[in-house]
């Protein structure tokens, strides 16, 4: 099936101009500060910096911040994503310990941990993914935490691994429908997301996903895809909008309006998962907190 996306030349101009639901304030404040300074100081990376995430403001102004690990250049080429691709240099083995530290100054309740993909190493990065974990726990016993890993290639063991250090809720985005997969996540599989979603319930974890609108999935694509998913026991679901990072990425086919974001809710939750994210701005780690308690609404 034919899974390319052609936006007419005339609609293009229209598609770089924001609707107003997208418009959000810039980041300032003192928490805003706080939290820049606490990843300088530390040499972190986030996936709020790297991946352009438009709720910045609103999230490090509120003294949280979602941590990159394994460095900040993907082995991956996502058509959608900003993150740099290219082959990693670096393997910090002191870096778990750092994002526990940092976690522990800024005296978060909950705590979203992602990575880039590290396809060239042995393990997929996943004995850094562990540490981190551990390390967090051991300077802050008290935190929930939430981890957005990749998919590991199917190494199993290497998921096992991360799964054993008991994280609060593990998350894997699948981000698009399956006819899409091939240009905007050439390097992934759509049964494989599905399988390591699968396992990782099975493991008895909380488990969480996320896709986006506006790459020109149909209606028809978007419930097949949440059907799928929900057959895997997912139990958290954010959709949200895509959004072009530079004129070099996949264009944006449409922007959605906030009622179909709710229309989209709405069926997740008849379809049956425990909790749904859906809106224009929302991003995996938008409001994690509440996805660790089904009761927080």
């Amino acid at each position: 099936m034919d899974d390319t996306i052609e936006t007419p030349p005339a609609a293009r101009e229209r598609l770089y101009r924001k609707p107003p639901w997208l418009k959000v304030k810039l980041p300032i404040g003192e928490e805003y500060k706080k939290v820049r300074n606490l990843v300088d100081s530390h040499k972190l990376h986030t996936i709020c910096e790297s991946g352009n995430c438009p709720n910045m403001g609103e999230c490090w102004g509120a003294g949280t911040a979602t941590f990159m690990i394994l460095g900040n250049v993907c082995t991956r080429s996502c058509s959608f994503c900003a993150v740099a691709t290219g082959r990693p240099t670096e393997l910090d083995l002191d870096e778990p310990l750092r994002v526990a530290e940092a976690v522990k100054l800024m005296q978060v309740k909950h705590c979203v941990i992602t990575s880039v993909n590290r396809d060239e190493l042995p393990d997929k990065g996943s004995a850094v993914w562990a540490a981190t974990i551990r390390e967090v726990k051991r300077l802050s016993p008290n935190t929930t935490i939430e981890v957005l890993i990749p998919d590991f290639k199917s190494d199993w063991d290497a998921l096992m691994l991360v799964i054993a250090e008991n994280a609060d809720v593990i998350s894997h985005n699948m981000e698009t429908v399956k006819r899409l997969y091939r240009r905007v996540r050439p390097q992934a599989k759509y049964e494989r997301s599905l399988e390591q979603l699968k396992r990782t319930k099975d493991a008895g974890v909380r488990t969480k996903s996320g896709f986006m609108l506006g790459l020109g999935e149909t209606d028809e694509e978007i419930i097949e895809l949440l059907h799928d998913l929900n057959n895997t026991g997912l139990d958290v679901l954010t959709i949200g909008q895509y959004l072009q990072p530079t004129k070099l990425h996949l264009e944006i086919a449409d922007f959605i309006t906030p009622e179909k974001f709710n229309f989209y809710k709405e069926e997740a939750l008849k379809i049956g998962f425990d909790y749904v994210e859906s809106g224009p701005l929302v991003r995996s780690s938008y409001h994690s907190e509440r996805h660790v308690f089904p009761n927080r609404r």
